[in-house]
C-alpha cells in the first residue's frame, strides 16, 4: 500500500468516527431539549458525554497518527470515560436526595403516591 492509500483510509476512518460522534451529539442535544424531566435529560447527557465525545476523540486520534498528540488524546479519552458516568451518577443522586422524581411516577420507594396523581388525590 502506498502513502496515498493509507492517508485516504485514515481520512475515511476518521470521517466515520466524526460522523458517528456528531450523530450521538445531535441526538443527545435534542434529548436535552425535548425530554420532560431531569432523569430523562440525565440519560441524554450521559450519552453525549460518553459516546459522542469518545467517538470524536477517536476520530482525532486516527487523524493524528502515532504521535504524542495521540497519547494525550488517549489520556483525555480515558479521563472522560471514567468521570462522565461518575458525574452523571452524582447529579442523579443529588436530584434524588432533593426529592425530584420522574414526571409519571405513581409511587415512590415508600409506597406514597406522588406527582400529579397525588395532587388530584389530595383535592378529592
Amino acid at each position: 500500500m502506498d502513502f496515498f492509500t493509507v492517508d485516504l483510509l485514515r481520512d475515511i476512518a476518521s470521517g466515520v468516527a466524526f460522523a458517528a460522534g456528531g450523530v450521538f451529539l445531535l441526538i443527545g442535544t435534542f434529548g436535552m431539549i425535548r425530554l420532560p424531566d431531569v432523569w430523562s435529560r440525565l440519560h441524554a447527557a450521559g450519552i453525549v458525554d460518553t459516546v459522542g465525545a469518545e467517538l470524536m476523540l477517536i476520530g482525532m486520534m486516527i487523524q493524528a497518527g502515532f504521535t504524542q498528540a495521540t497519547v494525550k488524546l488517549l489520556l483525555i479519552s480515558l479521563f472522560l470515560f471514567v468521570t462522565s458516568p461518575t458525574a452523571t451518577h452524582a447529579v442523579a443522586n443529588a436530584a434524588f436526595i432533593a426529592g425530584i422524581r420522574p414526571v409519571r411516577l405513581r409511587r415512590n420507594e415508600a409506597a406514597e403516591v406522588i406527582g400529579e396523581t397525588a395532587k388530584k388525590a389530595a383535592k378529592s
